[in-house]
């Protein structure tokens, strides 16, 4: 395996198959990358829906707030996109302290007044 151009490719029989890794760190990101991701399938959000089993307006509801549904319909959607979800360790580059982790808590914390 090696890496070409920030993707995870690795020697096929018929090629190189590459997998690009999509870091999500606010929910913005996800929806940009939901909606991205359905249309470099070429899906429409009907197709998506039907897939789903639900309306495309739910799709399109999804795709621009990704924060009101629950982990076990992201991962249905992103399996009907062709994804999934990879929770990766980044222990190795960079160095999560205690201190770290209570830096970015008081930082979530000031920006939504402490409710989750």
């Amino acid at each position: 395996m090696h890496a070409l151009f920030g993707m995870d490719c690795k020697n096929a029989v018929s090629g190189i198959s590459c997998s690009m890794d999509y870091p999500i760190q606010t929910p913005h990101q996800l929806s940009i990358h939901l909606r991205s991701l359905r249309r470099a399938r070429g899906l429409s959000q009907a197709a998506v829906g039907e897939a789903l089993g639900v309306g495309q307006t739910r799709v399109a509801r999804i795709e621009g707030n990704p924060t009101a549904i629950s982990v076990e319909q992201l991962i249905e959607i992103l399996g009907a996109l062709g994804v999934q979800l990879v929770l990766r360790d980044m222990g190795a580059q960079r160095s999560i302290t205690h201190e770290s982790v209570a830096a970015v808590a008081r930082a979530k914390k000031q920006r939504t007044s402490g409710d989750w």
